[in-house]
Formats: structure tokens, sequence, C-alpha cells
């Protein structure tokens, strides 16, 4: 058998598979993602592998919820700007904070793609420390990593520019051959 797992910090992972057809697939589907059409994408490459829309399910994991998710209105204009149908996804917060129901998003981004099933399991990543890593330890994890490989996660994730699978190789490359593990020490 195959088996797939997604790592994301407040991102959906979104586990999809057509039970008919032997067919599965995954996504990691944060707001660029869902909004860029990852989750359409997954669903175009399992019918190209053979699935079928009718008979995919596909269920969100861990991922943080709407009462957790604070943005702000330049976010919510983004979002608007790319899917008008998303509105019902914000709530007012404080001020002109809004906040906005990722896990809300994705399960419609799934049904308008044509899923037969689609559910969310309802764990909030930001509000279950005691299973999911809090927020204070992912940025302490992050700050012990190579400098080579923080400034790649912030062009892939903090910026509009994607890295290629080249430059993701060539910086790890970099970083072993510089004798550095992942955590900034030396390698033994």
């Amino acid at each position: 058998g195959v088996a797939l797992s997604i790592l994301t910090a407040d991102c959906q992972p979104i586990l999809f598979a057509d039970p008919q057809a032997g067919v599965i697939g995954a996504a990691h589907a944060g707001w660029k993602g869902a909004v860029g059409g990852v989750i359409e994408a997954t669903v175009a490459a399992m019918e190209q592998a053979g699935a079928s829309r009718d008979n995919i399910r596909a269920v969100i994991g861990p991922s943080i919820s709407q009462r957790a998710y604070e943005v702000g209105p330049e976010f919510f204009e983004t979002v608007m700007a790319a899917d008008d149908g998303a509105a019902r996804y914000f709530v007012a917060g404080k001020g002109d904070r809004l906040h906005f129901d990722l896990p809300g998003f994705g399960l419609y981004r799934l049904r308008r793609a044509g899923v037969a099933q689609a559910v969310w399991t309802h764990h909030c990543t930001y509000a279950d420390p005691a299973r999911c890593f809090p927020p204070k330890i992912r940025l302490q994890t992050y700050e012990k990593l190579h400098p080579d490989l923080r400034g790649l996660f912030e062009t892939a994730f903090l910026t509009p520019k994607r890295p290629s699978p080249q430059q993701w190789i060539e910086t790890l490359a970099r970083v072993r051959d510089a004798g550095i593990n992942l955590r900034n020490k030396a390698s033994p």
C-alpha cells in the first residue's frame, strides 16, 4: 500500500480518497493555496489517475479555527478579489479585525470542486497545544533553523514568489555541504 502524510502548522491538511478507484491524494491548503486552487488541482490530478469526483471523499485535518484566525482588512480584500463567494467565511472582530473560517472555506472549495463528501475533524491547531505545536514552540523551532533555510522558508511562505524545486535542492545541499544540520549547529 501507499501512505500519504502532510505536516502543517495552522494550514489545512486535506486527505482525499476514491475508494472505488483506489486513488488517494493529499494537499497542504493554507489560505493562499486554497484561494490559488490547490484543492481543485488535487482533485484534477486524482481524476487523471483514474478517480471520479463523484466518489472522492475528503477530510480536513487539524487546522486553525475561525475563533483563532484573526486577519486584517487587506486579507479580506485579497481573498475576496480571488473568490467573491468567500464573504460568508469572515466575521467581525475587534476594530478593523476580522476572523476567517479557513476550514469552512476549504469545505466550500471541496464541495464546489464536486467531491462526493467533505468533512473537517473540528480540531483547532491553535486551541489544542497538547496535540499541536503551540505558536511559541513553532517560533522557537523556526529561529533555530539554519539562516539559509529560514531565508528559503520566508521566500516560500511570506512573499508571493515561490522558490523552484531546484532552489530547495541547492539550499539543502549548501547546508549539508557546510557540515551544518538543520538546527544550525555543526554536524558531529
